[in-house]
């Protein structure tokens, strides 16, 4: 079995994390799946994205749940009918979800040179502080920064937000793993805190509304 990780952050979180190996087919006879979301995977045409979709219900019952006990409201953002917060996440052959007793976002990206095509249209204040010049870092940091920003969206869940114009990720070092950040939209002006990890060539990044006994991850 696949499970990656699994472990508590906080003493109120868990974070598990699914390496796909198995086939459609496998994952398929393992779940329960309501009618509604067995429609919804009929109608994936990507076996790819079918396996994602199958994937976290394999980590949902991994932490006690099923498809059963998961729904979606009118935004799209995810909720278990037991009240306590879950984000998800999937890229390529992994798949990840956050359960916690508090707001959370997750995201997991691959890292691919070509988010440095594309960084002027997600970064405006990170640019102040990236260092193109060091490739290998600069993916990597760009990768940090989109997983934050994803995982930040997913949590406010708010029409017309600009991962550009109103979510800034500040200066943070690489190698630390951790790092904060600020949305400022409307009436809004509050921050986070992150965390990441690399796990083979992906970037798992997964947030946190910031309190002060949660300074630090």
């Amino acid at each position: 079995m696949p499970l990656h990780k699994s472990t508590i952050i906080n003493g109120n979180t868990q974070l598990l994390v699914w390496k796909i190996t198995e086939s459609h087919d496998d994952l398929f006879k393992q779940v329960s799946l309501k009618d509604i979301c067995l429609a919804r995977l009929e109608g994936m045409k990507s076996e790819q994205h079918r396996k994602g979709f199958l994937s976290v219900r394999m980590l949902l019952q991994e932490a006690g749940y099923t498809d059963f006990d998961l729904y979606y409201t009118d935004d799209g953002k995810p909720h278990l009918k037991d009240d306590k917060y879950i984000s998800i996440t999937h890229s390529h052959n992994f798949s990840a979800i956050i359960i916690s007793d508090e707001n959370v976002g997750i995201d997991m990206e691959m890292q691919r040179k070509k988010i440095t095509i594309i960084a002027n249209k997600f970064c405006k204040t990170e640019l102040d502080y990236l260092e193109p010049n060091k490739l290998k870092d600069y993916i990597r940091s760009l990768t940090v920064i989109w997983g934050v920003k994803e995982a930040l969206f997913k949590m406010i869940s708010l029409p017309g937000i600009s991962f550009k114009n109103h979510i800034d990720v500040h200066s943070f070092i690489i190698d630390n793993n951790n790092g904060k950040a600020t949305v400022t939209f409307n009436n809004m002006n509050s921050n986070y805190i992150f965390s990441f990890e690399e796990i083979e060539n992906f970037t798992l990044v997964y947030s946190f509304e910031e309190t002060n006994d949660k300074a630090h991850l």
